[in-house]
């Protein structure tokens, strides 16, 4: 009887991580169409079952700023340096709710995908980055709304608008929202694998930090040791300056966005770390 032995070619070979900032960008673009899948469901899944379904995209943003004008303009008189109270709450949500959406459900993914982690192996950054481009889908439509108010404003002649030379910025704004609401939801969501009572925290902690951040005020109210505090905040530079840009209001320092774009850049680092090293036993634990 004659043994032969052939070469057997393998499709796909999965091998350990060799360093805690090992990514394999090949690998994750070669799984792109699984990353699309994953955006359609976070996408469809959240309006599935509502009645207004993705109307709750303007729905939202407007009852919120509405809350904001009434508490914050009517009862407190709060500034909104000249501005109509309705655009500048709007813009500010708007982005925020970019980057909370980004943070919560990222620091939540370890633990509500754990059935799929467990069953079939694909790269588990796929899912944080689905949830980024997920995420970006709501915030194209309310950044649409908040065009739609602005010509409206302008067209009434209501407020004076001059078109910013360095619009080219708002994408790279954007970005860094992204990335920081990526980087510090993959560390949140490393702990949370063992340590479950971050969820209840995070909840807490992302509404207070709202209240840091410039977003229901201006930076400008601010004086002494509070605006020192407030501009140590990474997420003050880029909430400002979008608004200043989209309002077409004059221009911030852009020393404060260098400060957040490092920072940002630092956060994804130390996140990456942590995740590729709890995605080797998070199965044991989760």
């Amino acid at each position: 009887m004659e043994i032969t032995n052939k070469q057997e070619n393998w499709t796909e070979i999965i091998t350990p991580k060799k360093g805690l900032f090992d990514i394999n960008f090949k690998e994750i673009w070669h799984y792109r169409d699984l990353i699309m899948l994953f955006v359609r469901r976070d996408f469809v899944s959240t309006y599935k079952q509502t009645i207004l379904g993705p109307i709750w995209f303007f729905v939202q943003p407007l009852l919120t700023s509405l809350i904001f004008i009434i508490i914050f303009t009517r009862i407190a008189h709060l500034s909104t340096e000249g501005l109509p109270p309705l655009l500048f709450y709007l813009a500010g949500i708007t982005l925020w709710n970019y980057f909370s959406d980004c943070f919560t459900k990222t620091s939540n993914v370890f633990v509500a995908n754990a059935n799929i982690f467990g069953k079939v192996y694909f790269p588990r950054l796929s899912n944080p980055l689905a949830i980024i481009i997920s995420n970006l889908i709501k915030f194209a439509i309310q950044l649409l709304l908040l065009i739609i108010i602005l010509l409206y404003y302008i067209f009434d002649g209501k407020i004076v608008f001059a078109l910013n030379p360095i619009l080219f910025l708002i994408p790279f704004l954007i970005f860094l929202m992204a990335i920081l609401g990526l980087g510090l939801g993959i560390i949140f969501s490393s702990l949370t694998t063992k340590y479950r009572d971050l969820t209840f925290l995070l909840q807490f902690g992302i509404q207070l930090l709202m209240y840091a951040t410039p977003v229901i005020y201006p930076l400008s109210s601010a004086t002494g040791k509070l605006k020192t505090v407030l501009s140590l905040n990474p997420l003050t530079p880029i909430i400002e300056l979008f608004r200043k840009i989209i309002l077409g209001q004059e221009i911030v320092d852009f020393s404060g966005l260098a400060y957040c774009s490092i920072f940002t850049v630092i956060t994804l680092f130390i996140g990456i770390i942590v995740f590729n090293q709890v995605e080797k036993s998070f199965m044991d634990t989760v």
